[in-house]
């Protein structure tokens, strides 16, 4: 019996093999509208892409970061800015693609930009501090998708959205988490209604990894920031050890845990790109894999467990 179901597993993962090995014809001649290349994900994703041969369309934050990137790619790669944020820098961007991409419509849709800060217990944030991540992340995505559909739909193409492992497991306060969790939702809801026009939808769910929005001094300064701001019957409550005990524990996660392989991400990307038979959901990174993703199964109580046996207790505890 066991002979049998090695057997059958054995069959399954060779012929997934098998079908996501098959490329899509003439990628050369498609059009890949990628937010966020100013570092990063999106900015390595750009430059592999490109090499690739396919026509990128790259929006930057900064003119600074389309600059750079335009110096070391090829004449094919096309910069503009972009923020998310503002429906009118959307607006231009979809009526410059357009310009851009003519009656072949869009193939690819990748919705990479994001930030992360503040990271902080939720009792130590505002309002305005959940909202600056959310209209980012979640708000910005939704806004970029709704407004180059058209264009996706006409190519019958792929939107590729990056989520997070922590749109699965919500380890730190702010909203970074329930934003990624948003980009789940949002995301499947999306891939259930475009699959009559021939168009995928897949999720990139990448695990801790080294770039400019886990840059370590950046987030420790902001969360300084955030626990001096904080309201004092609030800080009391947690007590300074408490706090010295999470910023140290942020330090580690960001200092250690950050992988510098970013490629482990944006090769998943471009397969979801590139693939005739495209994921539903790519797990970028050996902790997302092996760990994150494998304890998102498990009892509620049995991860929560795991996940917090380090945190600190709070000066107030019962």
């Amino acid at each position: 019996m066991w002979l049998y179901l090695a057997a059958l597993l054995g069959l399954y993962f060779l012929h997934r093999w098998y079908r996501e090995r098959q490329t899509v014809e003439n990628l050369t001649e498609k059009y890949v509208f990628i937010t966020g290349c100013d570092s990063g994900f999106g900015n390595l994703l750009a430059r592999q892409l490109d090499v690739q041969g396919l026509r990128v369309l790259a929006a930057c934050l900064t003119q600074k970061g389309a600059e750079q990137l335009e110096k070391v790619t090829s004449e094919r790669l096309r910069t503009t800015i972009l923020d998310v944020t503002s429906t009118e820098s959307v607006e231009a961007a979809t009526k410059w693609v357009k310009g851009c991409v003519g009656s072949k419509g869009l193939w690819g849709l990748v919705n990479n930009a994001g930030i992360l800060y503040p990271v902080a217990p939720n009792e130590w944030l505002s309002k305005d501090d959940f909202a600056k991540v959310l209209n980012v992340n979640l708000i910005g995505l939704i806004d970029v998708t709704l407004h180059m559909l058209p264009l996706v739909k006409k190519a019958r193409g792929r939107v590729v959205n990056v989520a997070s492992i922590l749109g699965r497991l919500a380890f730190y306060g702010g909203g970074y988490c329930p934003s990624k969790y948003g980009v789940e939702a949002f995301s499947d809801s999306l891939r259930r209604e475009l699959r009559p026009f021939g168009v995928k939808v897949a999720i990139v769910e990448p695990g801790y990894f080294r770039t400019s929005m886990t840059d370590v001094q950046f987030n420790l300064e902001k969360l300084e920031q955030q626990w001096v701001s904080t309201p004092q019957e609030i800080k009391e409550s947690y007590g300074q050890s408490y706090f010295d005990h999470f910023y140290e524990m942020l330090k580690e996660s960001l200092t250690t845990r950050c992988s510098p392989d970013l490629y482990l991400v944006t090769d998943c990307m471009e397969h979801a790109l590139r693939s005739e038979h495209p994921r539903t959901r790519y797990s970028g990174g050996w902790d997302a894999q092996f760990f994150f993703i494998p304890l998102s199964y498990l009892p509620t109580a049995l991860a929560d467990f795991v996940l917090t046996r380090s945190w600190p207790k709070p000066a107030q505890a019962i």
